[in-house]
């Protein structure tokens, strides 16, 4: 199934779940009441999204770059925003001492794409390309404003849920005189529903970052200059001391790969680098295109709790691009 039909099918998915959680709470507290509930999970959403790119520049030290002080840079994501068909992103640098890129801001006119000082001297130019294309994608794509409205949802179930057994605790009351003995089954109910919700939404982070990679080969990228730079990065990450991740921690989804991950995606990697070059090349991807992918039952539970695929078989699905032609 193509990943845009999959986001789709799963912001249908979300918002058929809220009108389900619409129909229940109203039976119970009015939707009246359920429409205060909603409101203040809209709200911190309206701030986060407002305050979001202030809020992300502090924390990765993004300090704003001129033409003049990086033309190079400048040039490249020029050249993938006029291939995408947008206007072109900010272009800025992190001081982080993590090996990274990433794409933020609300929506395409106010994007900035930024990569730190360690990933310039770590990735060669078609591979700096290809990670800058998968940026640049994240802005085409609008992922800014589809996570947005998708986290929409969990935060409202969370609000109803400790709302529910807070008051139950105290005697509340629901529409009809229910007795409040009923509220904190609800709250229950509601919370394990915000962990479902949840995982929908990191199932969603993960289709985009697949849906990025297949842009940025789309815009004339190489399979394996994303899957070399990828390996790199995870190489690169796994050098970092881990206090470094401790800032980033609640941001890191930015990023192209998990960085906390990457001792685990380097043994991964390994299996793929058959002639341990520190590269991914073409006939690489051609023999893990020829076979499948195993995960174990830990691998997978750690998937599933991730805003990043499991890079190994985000590496298979790029084998699978090899001849997407561009666009």
């Amino acid at each position: 199934m193509g990943l845009q039909l999959r986001l789709y099918l799963l912001l249908g998915l979300m918002f058929g779940i809220l009108y389900a959680v619409i129909l229940a709470i109203s039976s119970v507290i009015g939707a009246g009441g359920f429409t205060i509930y909603a409101v203040i999970a809209v709200g911190f959403m309206l701030l986060q999204y407002l305050i979001g790119p202030s809020f992300v520049s502090r924390i990765m030290r993004v300090k704003y770059v001129s033409e003049k002080e990086q033309p190079g840079l400048h040039r490249m994501v020029a050249e993938l925003a006029s291939d995408a068909g947008i206007r072109k992103p900010r272009v800025c640098i992190s001081e982080l001492a993590i090996p990274n890129a990433f794409a933020f801001g609300r929506t395409q006119s106010d994007a900035r794409v930024c990569v730190t000082r360690g990933i310039m001297s770590l990735l060669g130019t078609d591979e700096l390309r290809a990670v800058l294309g998968h940026e640049v994608s994240h802005v085409k794509h609008r992922d800014m404003v589809f996570i947005t409205m998708l986290s929409v949802l969990p935060m409202i179930c969370y609000y109803i849920a400790i709302s529910f057994m807070w008051s139950g605790m105290f005697g509340g009351r629901g529409r009809g005189g229910q007795g409040g003995n009923i509220l904190p089954i609800i709250g229950l109910g509601m919370l394990i529903v915000y962990f479902i919700t949840n995982l929908l939404v990191l199932y969603g982070s993960r289709i985009r970052e697949y849906y990025a990679d297949q842009g940025s080969v789309r815009l004339g990228n190489q399979p394996h200059h994303l899957a070399t730079a990828l390996y790199k990065l995870s190489f690169g990450n796994a050098k970092v001391p881990k206090e470094a991740y401790k800032r980033v921690e609640g941001v890191k989804a930015f990023f192209v790969n998990d960085p906390s991950r990457a001792l685990i995606e380097v043994r991964q990697l390994r299996e793929v680098d058959t002639d341990m070059s520190g590269t991914i090349d073409t006939n690489e991807l051609e023999a893990l295109r020829a076979k499948g992918v195993r995960l174990g039952t830990a691998e997978r539970l750690m998937e599933l709790f991730s805003t990043h695929p499991n890079m190994l078989r985000r590496i298979k699905r790029l084998s699978s691009l090899l001849y997407e032609p561009a666009r």
